[in-house]
């Protein structure tokens, strides 16, 4: 689950543990003896008496399942989470960890972002300080030039703001057909 679809997951939790108090706090407001539960609720409950209680820890059970694997996802480590990283020691002690994948997509969005380029795909594989890079990119059909001068221009600032400089690079190129 990525850290975009967590933050929703616990949104969606806070938001319905709101809704649920707020609802329970209107009810109750300004009488003493409120009862959330209808008085005919009460009653299938106490008339399905073994099951009722039986039903109500199984969903509690399962809720707290849930609960557990969900806070054990969140306060799991982030180094057993970081796979196919960049990993670069830095001027001063330490390193700097960064997924490959967010490296992949900038270079991606850097190559899109040049006259006549429609779309470009990035692999890298290969050692962090000398990573293969693998370019794929589709051409609009009128460009006349310049797709070249981009492209290297793309991998210069790739290798500069990577802090690596790639021991093989493979660019393929495709003319694609149609209006731009």
């Amino acid at each position: 689950m990525t850290n975009a679809a967590h933050r929703l997951l616990w949104t969606v939790v806070a938001l319905l543990l709101v809704a649920g108090g707020t609802a329970t706090l209107a009810l109750t407001y300004g009488t003493p003896d409120a009862m959330v539960l209808s008085p005919a609720l009460l009653d299938g409950w106490r008339q399905a008496a073994p099951w009722s209680t039986l039903a109500a820890a199984v969903a509690g059970l399962l809720l707290a399942l849930a609960g557990q694997r969900l806070l054990a996802r969140e306060l799991r480590k982030p180094g057993t989470a970081l796979r196919g990283t960049l990993s670069h020691p830095g001027r001063r002690p330490g390193r700097t960890r960064l997924p490959a994948d967010v490296l992949a997509h900038a270079l991606e969005r850097d190559l899109t972002g040049g006259p006549g380029v429609r779309r470009a795909r990035v692999v890298l594989t290969g050692a962090p300080p000398h990573p293969d890079v693998w370019i794929s990119v589709d051409l609009a059909a009128d460009i006349c030039g310049g797709a070249r001068e981009h492209v290297d221009a793309a991998v210069r600032r790739f290798a500069v703001t990577a802090g690596c400089q790639p021991a093989h690079l493979d660019v393929t190129a495709r003319i694609q057909p149609g209006s731009p």
